[in-house]
């Protein structure tokens, strides 16, 4: 009887062991699914603010690597231009045309990515560069050249924090709302003079790319 009791008791505990390690390994199987996922996006966002108390337009490009959709770094790059009042003696016109490109390092934390609408804090550290489009007789617009064929340019250190608000429509295709403020070094262009393009900008934009690569489904229940 009792080596009955000892079998059945080794038995027991024989199979109780073999249950843990296949829950472990089940656990363990479920829980490494829910690792890090990658993503990869090109975002395309019109942007309206002001430069100067005059009305500006920017286009926002962007490619960047999201990581478990918590944080993303790349490259960012925006045009813009605003009509100015033409304060010189030498372009002709009552207003000229400002319009440069500033660029740089796009870094953004995001807050629950992992939701369908999710919050983020985009911040661009870069440089840009500016130029003057005199009005013709005709309305256009065109640069025209200085002394020994030189032209009216100047550059400039920008950073660019703001905040989104992003919905998740699908794992290709995201829609990014927000507003940013231009924190932007002084440039200086013969005849317009000193400036900068400080200020506020607001726009909706698409992310289009691959937002969760490496997520795997579910595992499913065993019968």
């Amino acid at each position: 009887m009792k080596k009955l009791v000892t079998a059945v008791f080794a038995l027991f505990i024989f199979n109780t062991i073999i249950a843990q390690t296949n829950e472990t390994e089940d656990y363990v199987e479920f829980d490494d699914r829910k690792n890090i996922v990658h993503g990869v996006y090109l975002g395309f966002t019109p942007q309206f603010g002001r430069i100067s108390k005059e009305d500006a337009f920017f286009t926002n490009l962007k490619l960047a690597y999201v990581a478990n959709r918590k944080f993303e770094i790349g490259l960012s790059g925006s045009v813009f231009f605003s009509k100015q009042p033409n304060n010189t003696n030498v372009y002709r016109g009552d207003e000229v045309l400002l319009v440069g490109a500033y660029g740089g390092l796009h870094l953004e934390p995001i807050l629950f990515g992992n939701r369908t609408i999710s919050v983020s804090f985009p911040l661009m550290i870069g440089g840009g560069g500016v130029t003057i489009l005199e009005k013709k007789t005709n309305g256009d617009f065109d640069e025209t050249p200085l002394e020994n064929d030189t032209y009216d340019y100047d550059s400039f250190f920008i950073v660019e924090p703001g905040v989104n608000v992003l919905y998740n429509i699908s794992r290709f295709v995201q829609i990014e709302a927000g507003i940013r403020y231009r924190i932007s070094e002084s440039f200086e262009l013969p005849f317009y003079g000193k400036d900068n393009i400080k200020g506020f900008s607001a726009g909706i934009g698409l992310k289009i790319g691959i937002f969760n690569m490496g997520r795997k489904k579910k595992i499913k229940d065993k019968f």
